[in-house]
């Protein structure tokens, strides 16, 4: 049996088109501003990537570009400035910043209403309660195809391997929100391949490639690749091991091309409903 292959490319340009139908029809354009630290090239092709989907989408969008060497000091201002500003309804500071830098006070300054990454304490409070807030991206995307292919997790065996603040753990309290039975597994679980087994669904979100053979994974389960790495030729590659895989999965998302677009998606998304909340719908 040969795995359906989730499109997150396609989806994501359906997402993409709801969000700029519905900023059309805002009073005020919904703004996000964007900050870069250092010349990561992982990190500026992410940010440029927002640009372009801000620019689909009607959002009007700011960079803000710190050298390295521009100090915690010279950031936490331009957070403050930009958290003042009413015009700019979503903040987001690139992740990793460069050495030297303090990424836990750079996440507490952002106001959580502008936290369109869905990384401040009080987000991240809120989705463990189920209250309203603004979901990572990445969870947030794996959510959205699910809906799109019709998976609901109600009732289902929901494994979570990796258990970041990013990806994994929002991951394993959505599918929880969702009434799945949800375990999460890390490096210091015992027998991953028999927990991998029992998933209905399985996510994996470690950045080790290879991580989840064919001998994990049950027939029919759905899996969800969540890591971007690279392989020994230098091509992305995931943590799943996609050709064997896909022969026993009913679903499987690939990489590149799977998550990762939703994930931009989602930002679009959040931006929308932080604008919503400002009152420029």
């Amino acid at each position: 049996m040969a795995a359906n292959v989730i499109d997150g490319k396609a989806l994501a340009a359906k997402c993409k088109a709801r969000v700029a139908q519905e900023v059309r029809s805002f009073s005020r354009r919904p703004g996000l501003a964007v900050i870069i630290v250092g010349d990561n090239p992982a990190s500026r092709t992410y940010v440029n990537s927002k640009r372009k989907d801000c620019e689909e989408c009607g959002i009007y969008s700011e960079e803000y570009a710190l050298p390295a060497e521009a100090g915690q000091d010279a950031l936490m201002e331009v957070i403050r400035t930009l958290n003042a500003r009413e015009d700019i309804d979503g903040i987001l500071c690139q992740l990793p910043l460069p050495e030297g830098y303090d990424e836990e006070a750079v996440l507490l300054a952002i106001d959580p209403d502008k936290d369109v990454d869905g990384f401040h304490p009080v987000n991240v409070g809120r989705l463990s309660t189920g209250q309203p807030c603004f979901v990572p991206c990445t969870p947030a995307g794996v959510m959205e195809m699910l809906r799109e292919c019709g998976i609901d997790p109600k009732g289902k065996e929901c494994v979570v391997v990796g258990r970041s603040n990013i990806v994994g753990k929002p991951m394993a309290m959505l599918l929880l929100a969702a009434h799945g039975t949800v375990t999460i597994c890390h490096s210091r679980t015992r027998d991953l391949g028999e927990v991998c087994r029992r998933a209905d669904i399985l996510v994996a979100a470690v950045g080790k490639r290879d991580l989840i053979t064919a001998d994990m994974v049950k027939e029919g389960a759905v899996v969800i690749d969540v890591a971007m790495n690279r392989n020994d030729a230098g091509k992305l590659c995931g943590d799943v091991d996609y050709g064997p895989v896909s022969e026993k999965a009913s679903y499987i998302t690939p990489v590149p091309g799977g998550v990762g677009p939703m994930t931009r998606a989602m930002l679009m998304v959040n931006t929308l409903e932080a604008a919503r909340r400002h009152g420029k719908a």
